[in-house]
């Protein structure tokens, strides 16, 4: 770490800033057209000087700063008509784009898309994918649902916690170190119906980036991977509607301005009704009343008072429902768990090269099982629950140079487990108090450009953490009061990533990251779950802490048609928690006695061709990992693998338009099976049965493989009136694979002869399964 640390402070120090009598700036903001949302990512460039470039920031802000003269400048953004102007710089001058979606010109469009998609090779950070909305809804869906964390799931080095399932690991890292932002608010769970559904909607998504690399420095909290996901602003020049109607549940969004080009909002809702539908059907019945279903809220607002001052508010509301009753038994099971976050934001320009985001976020997540059966009644419950302040500053020093350096601070709530029980009379509480913890980061990056061919970005964050009560100690009994330290943890994280270009086509990169982990999700399951806990650090836990080291060849071909990469990894973990072999589930004991700890490793190779442009695109996606772990207190410190490690994993996915009315696409998905612990014999204690286990996830499943298809079929396709639908049927699991999920271990035995069999047998959930969504989309004339 130290040698990380001392070359990002070399490298800032020697890195070239260069100045000159006289330089002005061109600033602004680049949006589309139609509806006046920025755009993120969107390239400005000196045509005459290529490397004299930057990209607009999450607000779709800019700055470049040139030499007095005159010049052409480009500003381009993949799927939109190039705007290019003809400046003269003799002063600082301020100017917003508005740029055209579609092929106006092909030539300045396809123009624009080379240079979008070379960012592939220019770009220092490694492992970064962005994903465009329209075409993760054109892909095969599960009961027809699209989900962005599915579409994620098909790139290498992202891993599914399970079939049909939206959890997801990255590059050997456990599911609670996965970083996911929703509009900058924390999202502690992810799936709705026990994971099987992502809480994203599509149609209140703007935009998606999965960092698998390096993570950047001003991304802080987690080991393996930042997923950051920004929802519409709202129209600001006219209303729209869409939505869509499908099997199992509905949707619809709806948007425009409240003051136009000045005001906007969007508000987005999604509901299952599956078995409302058959709630007349299980009247009279010894399930009469039982339900399931779930829904999402999206609400976004913003308000700009000037060019200088915009401010934002932005709200998720999302809730699963389970209600299960059996009347005859008088028996009763209701589990409602559910996110809701709120960002509050003031975008500030001080100066043409400086830009403050300030936020205020809440999120909580919360988790209930309660129940009952004639005069006994239970209730367990667990959460967290979070208030965040962050500022970020943005400085546009010059072409070869743009910093950006912030602070945050976090107050954590977490409630691991609390229970109740009633009988009769008789009242049962755990008593266990939340646990509350304060958390701060300070980071600083800078994004440089060396030479012409070589780029680096260095950065460093400094993290605190601080658990405070009320709290008793489980070491030596110490009481600590309100607001009292218990325990006291911090983290040097350097960032370090570098760019070798040798060409405009070909780049070698590298980069290294530290990173620390303070809150922790702690599984005792193959996936993620609901009823999965979230702890903090305190005394006996400590944080999680890894180091990623990162080597990659990025290639484009054929005048940037075809992108591909090569990249290696390793990674080393430490500080990983586990439940001990021994655990047993006892609500009225504190979870931290539960608890050992170890260290993990992951290494790998990852291949990926993309083809973006013409009828045929899709990419061909294959990695070869390992994924281990290692607990002194299981099984002597031995290494096996995590039940995620796959081996061999491999995912194509084709997307071809027959005409402008029919698309239709392709996933194919094929990896190492699962691994799991398998059952080596019995034995009686008492005349019981009890099951002895071989050497943890020591055997494989089946192979798993699957092919999707999907067709879209848009019967009105460039029709220019206000309504436009389409048509998508899909099929899941075409050639109806048996994928086992798990092996069900049976115990039999035949009381005449005294023999005892322990059979086998592998449990597969999905079969083939059609679905069929209608989609629509209303705009105002």
């Amino acid at each position: 770490m130290k040698k990380v640390l001392f070359i990002i402070i070399l490298s800032s120090l020697s890195a070239v800033v260069f100045s000159q009598s006289k330089e002005f700036t061109i600033s602004g903001y680049i949006k589309d057209k139609k509806s006046g949302e920025t755009l993120i990512g969107a390239s400005v460039s000196d045509l005459g000087n290529p490397q004299s470039g930057t990209i607009t920031n999450t607000y779709g802000f800019y700055s470049l700063t040139l030499p007095q003269g005159v010049y052409k400048i480009g500003f381009s953004y993949l799927g939109y008509t190039e705007s290019i102007r003809e400046i003269e710089l003799n002063k600082n001058i301020q100017i917003n784009i508005e740029l055209n979606e579609g092929v106006v010109i092909e030539e300045i469009v396809i123009s624009a898309q080379h240079e979008e998609r070379r960012k592939n090779v220019e770009g220092t950070q490694m492992g970064t994918v962005e994903l465009p909305m329209e075409n993760i809804k054109k892909m095969p869906a599960i009961f027809g649902e699209t989900d962005i964390l599915k579409t994620l799931q098909l790139l290498p080095g992202v891993l599914s916690s399970g079939e049909g399932n939206a959890g997801f690991f990255v590059r050997g890292g456990g599911p609670d170190q996965n970083l996911v932002l929703l509009d900058e608010a924390l999202v502690y769970n992810t799936g709705h119906l026990l994971g099987f559904f992502s809480v994203f909607n599509t149609d209140a998504i703007k935009n998606t980036t999965l960092i698998k690399g390096g993570m950047p420095a001003n991304y802080g909290g987690r080991l393996s991977s930042v997923l950051d996901i920004q929802m519409k602003e709202g129209n600001l020049k006219k209303y729209s509607v869409e939505g869509g109607i499908g099997l199992i549940s509905s949707r619809i969004t709806a948007q425009g301005p409240v003051v136009k080009d000045k005001s906007s909002f969007m508000i987005s809702g999604r509901r299952t009704y599956i078995l409302d539908l058959i709630q007349p059907f299980l009247k009279g019945s010894s399930f009469e009343g039982t339900n399931y279903y779930f829904y999402d809220i999206n609400t976004k607002w913003n308000y700009i008072f000037s060019e200088k001052d915009r401010i934002y508010f932005s709200g998720y509301f999302g809730k699963d429902v389970l209600k299960f009753r059996q009347p005859t038994r008088d028996f009763v099971f209701d589990l409602p768990y559910g996110n809701s976050t709120g960002t509050l934001r003031w975008n500030h320009v001080f100066t043409q090269k400086l830009f403050m985001n300030m936020s205020l976020i809440y999120n909580d997540y919360r988790f209930q099982v309660s129940g009952g059966q004639d005069n006994f009644s239970f209730k367990l419950f667990s959460g967290v629950k979070d208030w965040n302040l962050k500022t970020d500053f943005d400085y546009y020093l010059n072409p070869r140079h743009s910093l950006k350096y912030g602070i945050n601070y976090t107050y954590h709530t977490l409630t691991p487990n609390t229970a109740s029980a009633t009988t009769g009379e008789v009242n049962f509480e755990t008593g266990f108090k939340p646990k509350n913890a304060h958390e701060t980061g300070v980071y600083f990056l800078d994004d440089m450009k060396l030479t012409n061919k070589i780029f680096m970005n260095t950065g460093l964050r400094l993290s605190l953490f601080s658990q405070i009560g009320p709290y008793t100690s489980l070491v030596d009994g110490t009481q600590y009061a309100k607001g009292d330290h218990v325990k006291t943890y911090g983290g040097i994280e350097p960032r370090w990533s570098l760019n070798y270009r040798v060409n405009k086509e070909l780049s070698i990169k590298s980069g290294v990251s530290v990173t620390t982990q303070y809150i922790h999700l702690v599984s005792n399951s193959a996936s993620t779950l609901p009823a999965d806990v979230w702890v903090p650090s305190t005394e006996l836990v400590k944080p999680q802490r890894g180091i990623q080291y990162a080597l990659g060849v990025f290639k484009n071909f054929k005048n940037d048609m075809y992108e591909t990469s090569f990249e290696v990894y390793y990674k080393d973990l430490q500080n990983q928690i586990d439940y001990a072999d021994n655990y047993v589930n006892d609500i009225s004991k504190d979870l931290e006695n539960s608890f050992v700890f170890g260290k993990g490793r992951a290494y790998g190779a990852e291949f990926f061709v993309k083809k973006s442009l013409g009828k045929w695109n899709g990419w061909i996606g294959y990695s070869l990992a390992r994924t281990e772990r290692s607990f002194e207190n299981i099984e002597g410190g031995r290494w096996y693998p995590a039940v995620y490690d796959k081996a061999h994993d491999l995912k194509i996915v084709a997307n071809y338009q027959i005409n402008k009315k029919w698309d239709c696409s392709a996933v194919f998905i094929y990896g190492s099976g699962r691994w799991f612990t398998p059952v080596r014999g019995f034995f009686f204690v008492e005349q019981n049965i009890n099951l002895f286990y071989g050497p943890r996830n020591s055997t494989r499943l089946d192979a798993y493989h699957r092919m999707d298809l999907s067709v879209t079929y848009t019967p009105k396709a460039g029709s220019k009136k206000p309504y436009q639908g389409s048509w998508i049927l899909s099929i899941y699991n075409t050639y109806n694979r048996k994928n086992p999920f798990f092996v069900n271990f049976d115990v039999t035995s035949d009381f005449e002869t005294g023999a005892t069999t322990i059979e086998g047998t592998k449990i597969t959930i999905f079969p083939i399964i059609p679905s069929i969504t209608y989609n629509f989309k209303w705009n105002q004339k």
